[in-house]
Parts: C-alpha cells; structure tokens; sequence
C-alpha cells in the first residue's frame, strides 16, 4: 500500500530555493576574499599550473586549456570556460593581467574574442605568484564534480588580486562589483595594518586599467569605511582651439557605446555646437575627436557631453566577498586583514611541511652518518645477510635506528662511501639543523611571520608595482553648465521670421540721437544676463522657457537659429513677446491689445521649459501685447497706439491662473489699440514713436488711476512722426537699443534723449526711412 504524507509546499521550495541561492553564491558568483577569484577562475590557473603553462615556456591553444578545466573541474560549458579565460587576458577588463593571450582577446570597442581554436595563452609571471607555494600543503584540496581528481579550494596566492583586480558578479539576492586598485598602494596598505599603523590616505582609490578620472573621494571614503558607496569616473578629455580629444574612458564602458551616445545626443538635439566625430584610436592609444562648430563654448559642449553621454558614469562599489564560505560586506580594512590572516596560515603551512621535509631528511642523514661510522660492520652484516629483510633487521639492530633510516642505508649508492660525500652529509644535516631552528622559531613567534610576510609584500611591490592610472580629484565641486559661462548682459533677438539668437552689446557702439545705426537682423529685442531664465511668449497663449546661455550665440549679421529646433511649437506659433528673468518669484502681468490685463503668479510657470504651458486664454482676435514680471507691489503703465496712457497699481487686478482671460485695463477709444506696457518704477517714461521719435516723460506727471479708465494724453501723434509704438521704464544714466523693421539699430544714452511734457511731439532719435521701430531694450 502506497503512504501518502502530506507536506508543506511552502517549505519545500524554500528550502530549494535557499540550496540553489548558496550552490550560486559559492560556486559561481562570489570571489573568495583570500585569493580574489571565483570557481572558474581559480580552476582554470590551476589547470595551466597542471599543464606547466608558465611564462617562460611556449603558448599553448586557449582550447587546450578550455578542455582541461571543463574535462578535469568545470563541467559548465565551453563558451562560460573561454569568456572567463578571455576576460583575464584583457588589458581593459583586468588591472593587473592573470593570462597573457597571443592572438585577437577582442576589444574595448565591444568586440568579441578569435574562437578559442585561434587563440593561445600561457599564464603571466604575476599568476604564477598565485600558485607560489601550493605544493607545500599550503591549501586545502577538495575533491572535483566527478570524486576523480583533487583541486584547490583556494590558492595560496601572495598577492592581494581581490583588491588589485576588483571583482563582480551577481548572485541570487546579492551582488558584488569591487573596483580594482594599484598593487603598489595595496602593499603598503597591507605592511602598514601589519605594523599597526592607519591605512587612510594610503590607498587613495581605485586605479582602473582604463585610467580616467574618479570625481571626489565622498564615495571612495564611504566605500572604504562601510563597504559600499558610489563614485564617478569621467573620461580624460583635453580641449585644443575647436576639437575635444578624448584619450581615457570610464571603466567597463564601451567605446563604441560612447561614441553612439554622442550621435544619439546630437540628433535628439541634447547636445549642439558638434560638427564631426572621428575614433582615432590605433595601437598606439585610445583617442575620440569630437569637432565643434565655428564659435562653439568648448567647455559648454564638453559639460554636455559628460551630462548626456557614457563619458561620465557612476560606478557602484560593493565589496562583498565570502568569508569562511559565507558572504559579507567587507569594509577595506576588512578585506587587507582577511587577507593577512590568510597569508598567516600560509606561511605557517608552508614552515610547518618545509619543517616536517627538513626533520624527514636529517632524520635520514642521522641513519646514514650511523652507518658510515661502522662502515666496516656495516658492509659485513649486509654482504652476510640472506636476503632484504634480514640485513634490514640486522642494521636497525646493530645501529640502534629504525626501520626508514635502514631503508636508506641499503638504497645508498657506493659513492657515499667517499670521504668527501661524507662531510657533504655532516654539513648537510648541520643546514638542516639550523632550518630546523628557524623553522621553529618561526611556528613559536608571530612577529617572524609577520616579518616574513612583509619581506613577501616588498618583493612582489617591487617586482609588479606601477604608477597609478586613474586619477582623483580629492576635492570636486561639479561645476553646472552655467559656471563655465559668464553672466554677462546680452541681446535676446528674435525675428518673425522665427529665428532667434544671442548678440553680444558691444557690437554696438554708443551713437548720438538721430543717427542712421546699424544694421541688426531680428524684429523683437529684450536684454538678459547669460543666467537669466528667458520666457517666450506666443500668439496662441502659450509660454516657453530656456537659460539666456541655450540660445545660440550669434553676430548682428547672422540670422541665428530657427525657434521651433529649440522650442516644441505648433507650425502656425509665432513669439510675440520675450521676458527675462533671474528667478520666479512675484508675478506675471499680461497685456491685450483689446486692453485687458491678467496677473499670475510666476510659480505657476516652472514647468514651462521647452515643451511650453498655457500662459493665457486668448478669445477672439485678440492678441498678447507683452508680458512683464512684477513684485507684487508695482505700477501698471498700459499705453495705446494713439498716444493715451493709463497707470494704475497691480493690486487692481485680482490673481487669477494660468488658464484665465483677464480684466478691463483701459478703456479704449474707437479705432484704438494697446501697443506698449511697462513697470514704470524708474524716475522717467521713454515714449518712441514708429517712425522714430521720442522723449522722456517724468512719472509723477501720470496720476495713478484705477484701472478701466480711459487714461490721459502720453504723446501727440501725427503721419510724419508716427503712431506711439514703444514705452520704457529708464533712468538717466541707462542706454536704449532701438531696432526698426529694416534692421537698422542704435543704440542711445538715456540723458541724449530730451525731457519734455506729456503733450510733447518727441526729437527724432533714429533715422527712419520707410521702416518703423520694431522693438526697444533697455540696457
């Protein structure tokens, strides 16, 4: 009869789930912290250690080691065997070399290795420290997945490639990604926890095979006090006149993925100012050139690249590594002292067979030097004797020794018999007794093998050091885009034609009133500092925003670049007035033509940027006119086409959102319109005509009014002198930049510009022909 016994499913596949966790931690995915190296690893450099694969005899094929390990120790698969052994033949992938690969091992650049037939290998001097002293039981042997062989459970490796070669991997629940470091600074980290001293600031941080720059040691210190910890490395990069070279990349990043990145950035427009890319890299170095365009700021760009592209990565350490068979996060003290502890019981292992080896053969000499003292007796007995075992009996008898010394007595050749091969054995066994003595001494003091060990550690620092090839930056303040830009004052131009640009002031010299000016392609002008937020305003109600330093840099003559390659804009948006600010605090007012004004607090348009918000409901046919920021507390000054002005508080106009129409700012006379608004918080109104004339007008003679009234007399208006088209909020000591509709510019000291009433008809301040004034800025 069959038994039924009912059980936990729950259990169960805990229980698998834990086995199959630990077999993956322990087998596969996790260095051990004394030797550095995971299962396969380990058995492959034993496996050339068994073939005599050294550095100094001749290569032999990747495939014939493959086969070795997967037919002796790793039955996982060729293809698993071969990329391991690939990896530690990279000069990209591995700090400091395990194999050294004749042949294609593949690239930096992604490239995949030869088939395993093609390629050989022999193991480097360096790996073979790893395997210095395994045939003296410095190591425990275990046996392999079939019970035929016996293979290390670790190797008694003098050098610390846990650290100098940095290991990951990722198990079930965990993952372990330690950063390689510099031999020399490993070694000296090691003797100084072996004469007690602090190991900060000895090993600096990690020393990637690829070089490159690690940005601060915030995350180096966090790492090496806990464990984990994150840092950044950047590519190494100079600037020469319009290209930036690129000559070291960030560890395990892809050359070839770099240079994707770059592509990637430029078409999706992230990055501009690049004209050409090239790889230069040969055989003699890695080497990116990155060619800007004509004028480009080469710091901007670069700051980009390293923002959008692999050209700066954070790489994530965690130092975890099995202890006793048992993953830990290791701090890095942890991790030298461990491995301290191990090179402990090596070096005591190692005395402890040498001792044993020494007491073996002395003990022999002893049996030897017996029998050459009754040398005569000695070949008597063994030429009377019968046969093996009686002349055996006979010696241990007669000589008073054992049955191993006796052996050795009757294998001795004849010429030991010689007087001079004699004193070879008496001097021999006096060495023997003086390393027997040091060997002692050794296994009874500490503070010998700690000697010892330090003498190692020196020896193979000697032998293997290098330089450093990464470099940090021990103190790093990531510089934004807009540190690497003054905050100077410029011109924001833009045309309605949709093309807008950045243009400098000084390409204007100062002119006196009433001259012809300069010539300037654009049609609406605002000043701004580099820093300044910049608002764009459409004639569908939506605003857009981006940093005065975005827009392109351009001369008088150049035409710039085209909004809607900036700006996410409809086909039939036009910009119909800009606005700059340093921050958004206080308030935007807006003004229609049809006289209304709306005011929104300017918080409610962070989330402007290049996609753009709704800014105001438009109905109708009417049109934004401008769009000013206020404190809160301001004057309102609204002028309309026929020369009325109205000034009233802001606190008229109740807050209202983003989505809103606005209320009655002035109430317009038939056939009128507004044209101009300002914030008329400075001590004169500069009121210009289209066709290019103008005057200052005192404030204080605009009484303040409440808004909706049809406002009072501004300028006097006619053919010859043109319609009122411009108003400024200007100080005697200010300049204005006037631009017409031609291009012509000029640009104008406030105290040239004459002061007279409201009733006044204005001075020509610029030379207009058939064009009018297209846009004011006040600088």
């Amino acid at each position: 009869m069959m038994r039924v016994e009912e059980v936990s499913i729950e259990e169960i596949l805990k229980e698998s789930y834990l086995t199959y966790a630990m077999s993956v931690i322990v087998s596969r995915a996790l260095p051990d912290v004394r030797d550095g190296l995971k299962p396969v690893h380990r058995r492959i450099l034993y496996a050339m250690y068994e073939l005599g694969n050294f550095h100094n005899k001749p290569y032999k094929k990747s495939a014939r080691v493959v086969g070795e390990v997967l037919g002796k120790y790793h039955p996982h698969g060729d293809s698993a065997i071969y990329d391991s052994l690939v990896r530690m033949a990279q000069p990209f992938s591995l700090r400091y070399l395990l194999v050294d690969g004749q042949g294609n091992f593949g690239s930096i650049d992604g490239d995949n290795a030869a088939a395993m037939r093609y390629t050989e290998v022999r193991m480097t001097k360096l790996a073979e420290e790893m395997l210095r002293d395994i045939e003296y039981e410095t190591v425990e042997f275990r046996p392999n997945f079939d019970n035929t062989l016996k293979e290390p459970s670790v190797l008694p490796s003098v050098i610390p490639n846990l650290l100098i070669n940095g290991a990951s991997g990722i198990a079930v629940g965990m993952a372990t990604n330690i950063p390689p470091h510099n031999l020399r600074e490993v070694i000296d980290g090691l003797i100084a926890i072996i004469e007690g001293r602090d190991i900060e600031g000895i090993i600096k941080g990690p020393d990637f095979p690829t070089g490159g720059i690690i940005l601060g040691r915030e995350g180096i210190i966090k790492a090496y006090r806990e464990g984990k910890g994150i840092i950044k490395i950047r590519a190494r990069t100079k600037i020469e006149g319009d290209k930036i070279y690129v000559t070291e990349i960030p560890y395990m990043v892809n050359k070839t993925k770099i240079i994707e990145d770059i592509v990637n950035a430029v078409k999706n427009k992230k990055i501009e100012n690049i004209a050409d890319l090239h790889d230069r890299s040969d055989k003699r170095g890695l080497l990116i050139e990155i060619k800007l365009k004509k004028g480009s700021n080469a710091e901007v760009v670069l700051n980009k690249l390293f923002h959008y592209t692999s050209l700066e990565v954070s790489f994530g350490i965690m130092n975890i590594a099995l202890v006793d068979g048992v993953p830990k996060l290791l701090s890095l003290e942890s991790m030298l002292r461990e491995f301290i502890k191990f090179r402990f019981e090596v070096i005591r292992k190692r005395t402890v067979y040498l001792k044993r080896k020494a007491e073996e053969r002395r003990h022999l000499l002893i049996g030897l030097l017996k029998a050459l003292e009754k040398l005569d007796d000695t070949v008597e007995l063994i030429r009377k004797s019968k046969d093996y075992e009686g002349a055996k009996n006979g010696l241990i008898e007669m000589l008073g020794i054992d049955e191993i010394q006796a052996k050795a007595i009757l294998e001795m050749r004849l010429n030991k018999l010689i007087t001079s091969e004699r004193e070879k054995l008496e001097n021999e066994k006096k060495e023997l007794d003086k390393k027997i003595e040091d060997y002692e001494d050794i296994l009874s003091r500490d503070e010998r093998v700690y000697e010892i060990m330090k003498k190692e550690f020196i020896e193979i620092k000697e032998k293997y050091g290098d330089e450093r090839k990464t470099e940090i930056l021990e103190y790093y303040d990531e510089r934004s885009i807009e540190d690497l830009i003054p905050n100077k004052e410029m011109l924001i131009v833009y045309s309605k034609e949709g093309y807008v640009k950045r243009v400098s002031p000084e390409e204007f010299r100062t002119q006196h009133r009433g001259g012809k000016g300069v010539m300037l392609t654009g049609d609406l002008t605002i000043a701004a500092m580099n820093h300044d937020y910049v608002f764009m305003f459409s004639n569908k109600g939506r605003v857009y925003s981006l940093k005065a330093y975005e827009i392109q840099k351009g001369s008088r003559g150049s035409k710039g670049k085209h909004v809607r390659t900036m700006l996410k804009m409809d086909d039939k948006e036009e910009i119909v007035s800009m606005l700059s600010l340093k921050d958004l605090k206080g308030y935007f007012v807006f003004i229609t033509k049809k006289g209304l004004v709306k005011r929104t607090k300017a918080e409610l348009y962070k989330n402007a940027k290049k996609s753009g918000v709704i800014a105001i409901n438009l109905r109708g046919e009417d049109k934004l006119v401008s769009v000013k920021a206020t404190s809160g507390e301001e004057n309102i000054f609204v002028s309309t086409k026929r020369g009325y002005s109205i000034m009233f508080n802001e606190k008229e106009v109740r807050e209202t959102g983003r989505n809103s129409q606005g209320v009655k700012a002035i109430e317009l006379r038939e056939g009128d319109e507004v044209v101009s608004f300002i914030i008329a918080k400075k001590r004169f109104v500069l009121i210009i005509t289209s066709k290019g004339y103008g005057k200052l007008v005192e404030v204080e003679s605009f009484k303040t009014q409440h808004r909706g009234g049809k406002g009072m007399i501004t300028i006097k208006t006619n053919e010859s002198r043109g319609y009122l088209r411009f108003t400024a909020s200007v100080e005697e000591e200010d300049e204005v930049v006037l631009l017409s509709s031609k291009g012509k510019l000029v640009r104008i000291k406030v105290k040239d510009i004459s002061k007279q009433s409201r009733y006044a008809m204005g001075v020509r301040l610029i030379k207009l022909e058939e064009d009018e004034v297209e846009s004011i800025a006040v600088l």
